[in-house]
């Protein structure tokens, strides 16, 4: 058994995720016969960016709740962060991934990402000071 079991599990989901967005990065490069940049492939941009923007949010996300379980945060908390964070990733990879994107999609996703970004930052400075 893990000594972060929670964190543990939203790594290894989070993880895939990561891998399936690269792995369609892949997939649009080869269609695009682009292997760096984006050329003036839309939908080869969307998927890098999809990709990007999941690994601008999701690592610090994944820290803030590595340190809230540390601190002894009720794993019901965490669940809850932990899904808001992969069920904002997954709507707004969905949302920005197609041309054209589907902005409720990205929008939502977004809202949950800073949800549990702003969140779980705000706890743990609570947590710090309280």
């Amino acid at each position: 058994m893990t000594a972060f079991p929670v964190t543990s599990l939203f790594a290894g989901l989070l993880g895939v995720l990561l891998l399936l967005l690269s792995l369609l990065v892949i997939r649009a490069r080869m269609k695009a016969r682009t292997s760096f940049g984006f050329g003036e492939d839309p939908r080869l941009l969307r998927a890098i960016r999809a990709q990007a923007n999941f690994v601008e949010y999701a690592p610090m996300t994944l820290l803030l709740l590595l340190l809230l379980e540390a601190s002894g945060t009720a794993p019901g908390l965490l669940y809850i962060l932990g899904g808001a964070t992969m069920g904002g990733r997954i709507l707004h990879a969905l949302g920005i991934s197609p041309e054209p994107e589907r902005l409720i999609l990205r929008q939502l996703g977004m809202l949950l990402t800073f949800g549990a970004l702003g969140f779980s930052a705000g706890l743990l400075l609570f947590n710090l000071w309280a």
